[in-house]
Parts: structure tokens; C-alpha cells; sequence
């Protein structure tokens, strides 16, 4: 009962073929199902297909019936991208005011716009929320959430993608989350003005109820779907309440990490209040969320204080670190078919085989420069690859 509740929750958005219609994936696991795709590339590289330039930013990218979307700013004025997957051409964009922000980085848009059916939603990094026509760009709908609810702004901007489930639109925006009618933008609930986490909303079943799991500033709160009432909240303080990485739930076990030193944890979700069951600092996750294949997890462990990342794996359910590599940076990954897709700080793109024994690359290439921690996407036998400054590039991987 409990996993086919969970399925039908995670069922909420149509995915045709091998499509990438939100973040994190289908699955929203960072995994794609792909396996008619290959890593034995020239030492140059894939061939890469096309190459656009979309904006500062990190928003990473969506892409279905035959469409690419993501966001970029240029001059202080956000744009919502709609690009043809074969070519790159762009068929429309939406653009809008909203200031870059740089500050301690290139700043621009962080969340990545989400796919359902005919349209498409996007947060801007300020609140501002759309739901666009996907063929189009025609704007259905338009609204500050965070004006709407009087929240306080995050101090590096709004980072969750929409998140789509049943007729709701949910947004780590606020104390612990907001909802309103996906069709409509009508507020169904909220929980408060303080200010959010940086993590998009992840669906699970606790205690017979569909809930989500949404990090705030300063805590981990269970939510509700239906009603937005707070189930529980697991106090997470991170210096500057820096909440990114979305958890990692399987079961009635949910682990949740950050940087800053912070570390990771691993709870046990089946009661009224989670209880841990380990917490340490093996895997500390800046900005980018874990991968977990075959009871291992694997991630960036970034001590952010003394500006040092590495590329880990580690034990789900011991929290043991199995091995590190400083190769990469603050780097991303994505993962097919039992292989690790990586794409390093600088623009290194690497695939191994996903081991607690090790990571040994089959193959090596510099796709991009710049700084690049936006993960890749691996959709329809192509891997998008992005960096700060706008440069995006498709990668053909096919067999």
C-alpha cells in the first residue's frame, strides 16, 4: 500500500519517451533510465551538437516534447528560454526584471523551470512565478509568491523548482513551504513568512498520508500535501541557513545533508518525530544532492570554510565513507544506467561505473570552462552541460 501510494504520488507529471520534465528527473532521484547511450567517446570529447548562450545563471535544464527550457539574466532582467532539442533554435523566451545579485558568485536564476503537460512553471529568484504556455511562452498566469504571502527574501535568492503533484503547484517559498492551484495560481496554503530553504519539495508517504519533505532555513519539515499542515520538523541549523540538497528517502528512512561543515544525517522517519539514527560530516552537501544506486550514496562533500570539495561515496545506512577523490571541485553529477555522469567544477566531464570500490573513469573530456556546478542532463541520448555565464551545450552520447 505504502509503495503504490508513493507511486501514484510520484506519477503526477506525463514523461514521454526518455524526457527530463522537472529536476532531478522523472524519478526525481538525479537518475535517469536511459541505457541506449555510451561513454566511449574520442579523448576530444562527445560530439557536441549545439551550443547556445542563455544568460548568467545556474538554472539547470527540462526538456520534452521535442522542447528545452531554462532560465538565464542578462542586464538585470531574468528570461525563460524554449529551445528546440534538435537544433538549439530558440522558439520563444519570457523575459522579465530581476536583478542578477551577484554576490560571492555570478548570481541570476537558480531554480529550473517545470514541465506538466502544455505548460511550463518557473521561480524567479525573487518570487516571481509563471505559469507559460510550453508551445508558446503565452503567460497563463503571473504572481509574486513571496509578495503574496509577505515572506522574507532568502538571502541568495529563491532556488526550488515548481513542484507539480495532483492540481497543486508547491514552492519551498516561506516558513515551511506554499501551495496554490497549478491551473489557477489561486493560494491554497501556506505556513508563514520566515525565511525558506533552498531545496525543492520532495513527495514521500508518512503515516498513510502523501506529505512533503521541504528544508527550510533551519529545519526539515514534513508536510501535509493536501492541507500544508506540518507533520514534524527536524531542527538543521547550517552557518548562514544554507539548506540546498534535496533528501534522499527510501522507506521509512530519509537522509538530509549540508555544507558549511554541517554533515549529513540519516533519519528514521516511521514514528510521529524522526529519531536519527547517524549524523556525522562524511558527506557534506553544499548545493548539489546526492545519488544513491545500490545502498550507496554519491555526492559532493564539501567543506565550504576552507574551500574544499571532493567527490565521495558513501554507506546509506552506516554513514561510512568508502572513498573521496579532490578532482572535481564543487562539482554535479547525474547517473544512467549504473554509471556516474559527473561534470566537475571547471567543466571536466567524467563516467564511471557507480562502486563503493572506487571511482575509476572509463572517459574523460573538457566539454565547457567557466565555473560550472549546474548538473548535467542526461535526455534522449544527449547530456546538456551548463556553466555560469550562459554557455550551454548539447553532447550527443548515443550508441
Amino acid at each position: 500500500m505504502r509503495l503504490a501510494l508513493l507511486l501514484a504520488f510520484l506519477g503526477t507529471i506525463s514523461v514521454h519517451g526518455d524526457d527530463w520534465p522537472r529536476w532531478r528527473g522523472p524519478d526525481l532521484n538525479g537518475i535517469s533510465q536511459e541505457t541506449n547511450w555510451t561513454a566511449n567517446w574520442p579523448r576530444s570529447g562527445p560530439k557536441r551538437s549545439w551550443h547556445v548562450r542563455v544568460g548568467t545563471g545556474f538554472s539547470s535544464v527540462t526538456v520534452g516534447d521535442g522542447r528545452v527550457y531554462t532560465m538565464g539574466n542578462r542586464s538585470n532582467r531574468d528570461t525563460v528560454y524554449c529551445l528546440e532539442e534538435e537544433t538549439g533554435k530558440e522558439l520563444w523566451s519570457h523575459t522579465y526584471r530581476s536583478p542578477a545579485a551577484p554576490r560571492y558568485y555570478e548570481g541570476g536564476p537558480s531554480a529550473t523551470p517545470t514541465i506538466d503537460g502544455s505548460t511550463v512553471y518557473t521561480l524567479g529568484r525573487q518570487g516571481d512565478l509563471f505559469a507559460l504556455e510550453a508551445s508558446t511562452g503565452k503567460i497563463r498566469w503571473e504572481k509574486n509568491i513571496a509578495k503574496e504571502i509577505d515572506a522574507s527574501y532568502p538571502e541568495w535568492g529563491y532556488s526550488s523548482s515548481p513542484f507539480v503533484t495532483g492540481e497543486l503547484l508547491v514552492l519551498n517559498v516561506g516558513t515551511a513551504g506554499v501551495a496554490v492551484k497549478r491551473k489557477s495560481g489561486d493560494l491554497v496554503w501556506e505556513n508563514g513568512g520566515k525565511t525558506s530553504g533552498y531545496s525543492t519539495p520532495h513527495p514521500f508517504v508518512h503515516r498513510g498520508k502523501e506529505c512533503l519533505a521541504i528544508f527550510g532555513a533551519t529545519a526539515m519539515h514534513a508536510v501535509e500535501t493536501k492541507t500544508g499542515e506540518i507533520q514534524w520538523s527536524h531542527n538543521w541549523r547550517t552557518a548562514w541557513d544554507i539548506n540546498v540538497a534535496e533528501p534522499i528517502i527510501v522507506e521509512r528512512k530519509m537522509f538530509i545533508s549540508s555544507g558549511y561543515d554541517r554533515g549529513g544525517a540519516l533519519l528514521d522517519i516511521t514514528g510521529r518525530k524522526p529519531s536519527v539514527i547517524w549524523d556525522n560530516r562524511n558527506m557534506r552537501n553544499h548545493f548539489n544532492s546526492c545519488i544513491l544506486i545500490d545502498g550507496h550514496l554519491y555526492g559532493f562533500d564539501g567543506n565550504s570554510h576552507r574551500g574544499r570539495a571532493y567527490l565521495a561515496c558513501i554507506d546509506y545506512e552506516s554513514g561510512e565513507k568508502k572513498w573521496s577523490t579532490a578532482r572535481y571541485g564543487y562539482g554535479s553529477l547525474c547517473a544512467a544506467d549504473g554509471k556516474l555522469i559527473v561534470l566537475g567544477a571547471r567543466g571536466q566531464l567524467a563516467v564511471a561505473r557507480a562502486s563503493p570500490e572506487g571511482f575509476k573513469p572509463v572517459s574523460e573530456a573538457q566539454v565547457l570552462g567557466g565555473l560550472c556546478w549546474t548538473p548535467p542532463v542526461l535526455a534522449n541520448g544527449h547530456l546538456y552541460c551548463r556553466n555560469s555565464r550562459g554557455d550551454l551545450v548539447r553532447l550527443d552520447l548515443r550508441k
